[in-house]
């Protein structure tokens, strides 16, 4: 690799150059960069947890695993300023000053030349545990993937019958926000007694609900998780049960691969 990609900050597209990709058995590809504190035979494991079924449709997509990935602008002038204009920088190493810059994931359009489709550069340092990883490349995997095949009809209505009923909770910020307005947008003008549904609101809900399947799914198929490990302040997680069959769904619409399980425990043993 050129002198210049092993010192000091490198620019993400430079990265996807100069180091060499290629595709986990279920077809995603990948690259580590760096001093990414992660061993070769763990990553592996973690990229080839993507269903292959899903794994179909991320063909544009390359994704790099760096010590961190930060915005040129951030790197050069510590503003705070953050824009999708601006160049994104990868720093092979680790310090306590980049990573106060530095933010968990850049997407980058690689372009012709260099690679077709795009790069997802993630900050292995700036995620300091196995599940905060995992989690991370799977919601980048989750979304990508819905922007690709869309929701199918069996998750949209299980997700829509449980918000109809009011089951309580959510699976992310996103998913708690738009399921609201979904479901209030309409109630000042009534429809023969019934409240009017925001349709566009309701579109992304359960996009943004099923991506959040997919991610939580795979994260099960990785890594042994609590329940409580996905609860965040701002919203209520969705209820066990409610999550459960949703994960189910996904279960069914994309088999695990060889070597992986998926299973849900209501109660831990001693």
């Amino acid at each position: 690799m050129a002198e210049s990609v092993q010192s000091g900050l490198v620019q993400a597209v430079q990265v996807a150059r100069e180091v060499a990709a290629w595709p986990s058995a279920n077809g995603v590809r990948f690259a580590a960069f760096g001093e990414t504190g992660i061993e070769p035979a763990e990553l592996e494991r973690l990229v080839q947890a993507v269903p292959s079924s899903i794994a179909a449709a991320l063909v544009r997509k390359t994704y790099y695993f760096v010590p961190l990935a930060m915005a040129e602008g951030r790197a050069s002038e510590s503003n705070g300023r953050r824009s999708g204009n601006e160049e994104t920088m990868i720093s092979p190493i680790y310090t306590t000053e980049l990573a106060d810059l530095a933010i968990c994931h850049r997407n980058v359009a690689l372009g012709p030349g260099v690679k077709d489709g795009e790069g997802v550069f993630i900050s292995t340092r700036l995620l300091n545990d196995r599940f905060s990883l995992a989690f991370e490349f799977f919601i980048n995997v989750g979304h990508a993937f819905v922007e690709e095949v869309g929701v199918p009809e069996s998750f949209s209505e299980l997700a829509w019958g449980q918000a109809v009923a009011d089951v309580r909770g959510e699976t992310s910020q996103d998913a708690w926000e738009s399921r609201s307005q979904a479901l209030s947008g309409g109630e000042s003008a009534q429809s023969e007694g019934k409240p009017r549904i925001d349709e566009k609101a309701r579109t992304e809900y359960l996009e943004a609900a099923f991506s959040d399947t997919v991610a939580i799914y795979m994260l099960s198929l990785a890594v042994d998780f609590d329940y409580s490990e996905l609860r965040e302040r701002e919203y209520p997680l969705l209820a066990p049960q409610a999550l459960a069959a949703r994960l189910r769904v996904a279960a069914q619409l994309f088999p695990p691969n060889p070597d992986y399980e998926f299973s849900i425990r209501y109660r831990r043993r001693a």
